[in-house]
């Protein structure tokens, strides 16, 4: 864009020698009309021109959005300070003066196609690079050696419930629990302190903290960035979903399939931790055995899933006693269940066995064969120990089987006890008969 036509003649021909392809306009709104219509990568622009002048044009290219990134370069024979200032002051690239010198204004513009090359390419790579963050499954964040964090991507707005702006300088330690976040925050200052020293923290489960005060549970990986100052990258993925089943499947290997009670996997477990806190506090176990009467035959009867809901039945009314987090109900074995009270002397577990045998034939479950009684009825042994170092769990169930097999033995349906440890309250046990 040229005043002069012969100029422009000469320009035009010269850039076609070069291979560029090359549109011309002798004013600048013509100028403006081809320029946001074809979008050139580079306009050749005279700063005095008839109507609208180069620096008008130039601003005008400027101020709209599809013309804004395209380079100018200003040719004019106004080569005073104030004028080469006041055109790179409205966007141009390059200023050549008047009279033209050929070589000269190829070699400009080669330099600047190649600058707008090389930007594009890494605009065109940080573009990329911002998709791919951004479509990223896992959170990203970008923490600063204060835990400040710089910037968050919009998986970690999605997970934690906060906006960008939000998360933008907040301090990791607000999301952290505080002994976890002064680790990672003593790990920060040890890298921005010796950065050669440090290393990748690895990955570690953590639970941060939603925005509505809920608790997410995610992976954390965190890798230092060696830029001008010490950064840290944050790659957060959701375990949430991982951690529910994980939690479900735990449940489940401790839960009796069919009662929906403990089973004797978990009832292990817990009575050997019950009986560790009982000899550290000095309190007495009480541990309850309890046997379904008749119950073969009440199968043969009945059927099998009748004899599953009974057992069912059973299961609930048994677990309806076990009311403390020191109590478990649990099924120990085909018709037979246990129950452990922990810090529950002999004569409250007596009390409490008791209870529980007569809620269950007060469900009237009809037992047709049964020589005890019309309804299902069970047998109970109490057993209650003050656990010492050298006694065993395995007394404690021995001296229950053995009560509750007095029970039987003396005509079902009611409730034996004894203190064991105690070979007089083993050889003298103290029955309570039920009809």
């Amino acid at each position: 864009m040229d005043d002069a036509p012969e100029n422009l003649s000469a320009l035009r021909s010269m850039m076609v020698q070069q291979g560029y392809q090359t549109f011309v306009a002798n004013n600048g709104e013509r100028a403006l009309k081809i320029a946001r219509r074809v979008h050139p990568d580079l306009i050749l622009l005279d700063v005095i021109m008839p109507g609208m002048d180069g620096l008008e044009t130039c601003r005008q290219l400027k101020n709209h959005a599809s013309t804004q990134r395209i380079p100018v370069i200003f040719m004019s024979a106004k080569t005073d300070t104030e004028d080469v200032v006041a055109g790179f002051d409205i966007g141009a690239v390059d200023y050549i003066s008047k009279p033209l010198r050929m070589a000269e204004v190829c070699a400009r513009v080669r330099t600047q196609l190649q600058i707008r090359s090389r930007s594009e390419t890494q605009e065109e790579q940080a573009e990329r690079l911002r998709a791919i963050v951004n479509s990223m499954a896992e959170g990203l964040l970008i923490i600063e050696a204060d835990g400040r964090i710089q910037y968050a991507n919009p998986a970690c707005v999605n997970y934690l419930g906060y906006s960008e702006q939000e998360l933008a300088g907040r301090n990791i330690a607000e999301l952290l629990n505080p002994m976890v976040a002064q680790e990672y925050l003593d790990y920060f200052r040890r890298y921005a302190a010796e950065p050669e020293s440090a290393h990748s923290h690895g990955t570690r489960e953590v639970i941060i903290r939603h925005r509505n005060g809920s608790s997410v549970c995610m992976d954390l990986t965190l890798t230092p960035m060696v830029l001008r100052q010490p950064l840290f990258v944050g790659l957060l993925h959701d375990i949430t979903h991982h951690k529910q089943s994980e939690d479900a499947l735990q449940r489940a290997a401790m839960i009796d399939p069919l009662t929906k009670i403990a089973n004797r996997r978990h009832f292990d477990s817990f009575i050997e931790k019950e009986w560790q806190r009982a000899m550290r506090s000095g309190l007495p176990l009480s541990l309850v055995v309890l046997d379904v009467d008749h119950f073969k035959l009440y199968n043969d009867t009945l059927g099998h899933p009748a004899g599953d809901a009974c057992l069912q039945q059973v299961a609930q009314a048994i677990a309806a006693h076990a009311l403390r987090q020191t109590d478990l109900a649990a099924r120990y074995g085909g018709e037979e269940f246990v129950l452990l009270f922990a810090e529950t002397d002999g004569a409250t577990a007596l009390q409490l066995a008791e209870a529980i045998r007569a809620r269950i034939e007060g469900l009237q479950i009809p037992h047709p064969r049964s020589g005890t009684s019309p309804w299902l009825t069970v047998s109970i042994g109490v057993a209650t120990t003050y656990p010492r170092h050298l006694d065993s769990i395995e007394s404690l169930f021995v001296a229950a089987d053995r009560a509750m097999y007095a029970a039987k033995e003396q005509g079902r349906n009611q409730v034996q006890a004894t203190q064991c440890g105690s070979s007089s309250a083993m050889d003298a046990i103290k029955a309570l008969v039920m009809r």
